[in-house]
């Protein structure tokens, strides 16, 4: 009689033992940067009708109050300045900037561990916005935003798992003046997250300071930030139709010297700042961004910039905003196609729900249009968390619950995997011959997290649990998540010291205790 055969490690214990401790980063069903394109709403021969509209747009029509300094780069490449004032491209010029400019570039997390890789055709989930309100889950009203606001949102997206990037959701209203908006916004986001951050500035100066202010995070060594840049600045440079804003285009400029990447970002709104015909708003955006690389490009080859194609769709009834609708959703994703198809990095926006709560309005706006930029590729889908009320008011709940749709969403981008193993014939046949039910299976087990996304707080039970669980909207169990995460998460990324030197050489607003939990 011949002994038995040692049982092999790893069998089914040894999963159950595996999944209890969870996946490493490589087995989750889920990660940063899975590849988009495969939703192609233009062909390519229609890509290039739109690219060589913008090109003579910007050839024919050019841009309206340029400034100085883009004025001397374009007319040293050959453009010139019309009777009107307006700065005209040559197109040479303008495909040279799209041949040097940068294909993919770094955005830097204050972990290393959280930045991303932005270009190709690599996904990444964020949020934006310049909401001057905050829905209020208890009292179903809105409030002014605050500092604290723009802190906190900061800590609860660093909690959150498929925000991938944070840029500023909410204006802080309690600033009154300019530069202390703008520096102690770039210092509530850089205390709140480890993830990569964005901002936007008024003038020019106060990019500087910002930099000199995120140098003295990193250690005090000026060009600390240049050598790692975790920000990125949101730059609407242009008021549409094609004419530059021009305290953005010199913040442009001060961007660019002060090493900071840049969203060239144009928001025209189809039926009132651009065409109503999408075709129409498609290419004006894309003219107004390439005007900006140009200049950017002519300024310093190579800078890092997104192709921030925002067009944006009017209810044409009302005039207003909607960014919950279809024509959004295909605009979006068209605008982002474009981009690639140039080759450059591309964001754009999506989740812009109409509504003024996380209802079910504001689930299956977001969830169409997110899910369309997500697929046509964008390398960065901003707005995709908490914004509601086209872009008026951000919520903490929303924020929370828009985690769970956009591990959904991306857990679509990863798609199926075909393989002898996955296809299952010897799982198959070993279920029809034994058990009947797949429950108890090693490969049930063994791909519990690498292969599903569960929520965090979305509710799948059945409804009698549901009944005795008290029966809770989603937004209410989002709202005892936020208040968890809220009571307990303060990171400490940023040392006492560094924190100690900033607050002596600049004029910080958002109180030390703020960066504490509070006493019982």
């Amino acid at each position: 009689m011949t002994d038995k055969k040692p049982q092999r490690s790893g069998g089914r214990v040894a999963r159950v033992a595996a999944r209890a401790a969870g996946p490493t980063e490589d087995e989750r069903a889920v990660r940063p940067g899975f590849s988009g394109g495969a939703y192609k709403p233009l062909t390519d021969n229609e890509c290039k009708q739109v690219y060589e509209t913008a090109l003579s747009l910007l050839e024919d029509l050019g841009m309206g109050t340029p400034v100085p300094e883009f004025i001397e780069v374009v007319t040293a490449a050959g453009g010139h300045v019309d009777s009107d004032g307006r700065l005209h491209f040559p197109r040479a010029a303008v495909e040279h900037a799209i041949s040097t400019a940068a294909k993919k570039f770094t955005w830097h997390g204050l972990d290393d561990e959280k930045s991303i890789e932005v270009g190709g055709d690599a996904v990444y989930f964020g949020t934006a916005g310049a909401a001057v309100s905050i829905y209020e889950h208890q009292t179903r009203t809105h409030r002014h935003s605050m500092l604290q606001d723009i802190y906190d949102i900061a800590r609860l997206v660093d909690t959150c798992e498929h925000i991938h990037f944070h840029v500023r959701t909410v204006v802080a209203r309690d600033m009154i003046e300019a530069p202390e908006l703008d520096l102690n916004t770039a210092y509530a986001l850089a205390m709140g997250t480890t993830k990569p951050i964005g901002t936007s500035f008024f003038q020019p100066e106060h990019v500087y300071e910002a930099v000199d202010m995120w140098d003295e995070m990193l250690g005090g060594k000026p060009g600390s930030f240049a050598e790692r840049p975790f920000c990125v600045a949101n730059n609407t440079f242009v008021v549409p139709p094609l004419r530059y804003a021009e305290d953005a285009a010199h913040s442009m400029v001060a961007q660019v010297r002060a090493g900071v990447p840049i969203n060239l970002l144009s928001a025209g709104q189809a039926g009132a700042t651009s065409p109503a015909a999408l075709a129409g708003s498609l290419a004006q955006a894309l003219a107004e961004c390439l005007a900006a690389l140009t200049c950017v490009n002519l300024l310093k080859p190579g800078h890092p910039c997104v192709m921030g194609l925002w067009p944006f769709v009017s209810d044409l009834r009302t005039g207003s905003m909607t960014g919950g609708s279809g024509e959004e959703a295909v605009l979006s994703a068209a605008a982002a196609q474009v981009a690639n198809w140039l080759g450059l990095p591309s964001g754009t926006a999506a989740g812009m729900s109409d509504s003024k709560m996380p209802d079910n309005q504001a689930g299956h706006e977001k969830g169409l249009t997110v899910t369309l930029a997500g697929h046509a590729g964008a390398n960065l889908v901003y707005e995709s968390a908490g914004m509601l009320a086209s872009l008026l008011a951000c919520s903490y709940e929303a924020i929370v619950i828009d985690n769970d749709m956009l591990g959904a969403i991306n857990r679509t981008l990863r798609g199926i995997e075909i393989t002898p193993e996955t296809l299952s014939a010897d799982v198959i046949s070993k279920v029809v011959h034994g058990p009947s039910h797949f429950l108890g299976q090693d490969q049930t087990l063994s791909m519990m997290q690498s292969e599903y996304v569960y929520p965090e707080v979305g509710d799948r039970v059945s409804s009698n649990d549901w009944n005795d669980a008290g029966s809770k909207s989603v937004d209410e169990t989002a709202r005892e998540k936020v208040a968890e995460i809220l009571s307990s998460h303060y990171p400490r990324h940023i040392s006492p010291q560094a924190d100690a030197a900033v607050r002596a050489r600049f004029d910080i607003r958002l109180l030390q205790e703020a960066l504490n939990p509070k006493s019982p």
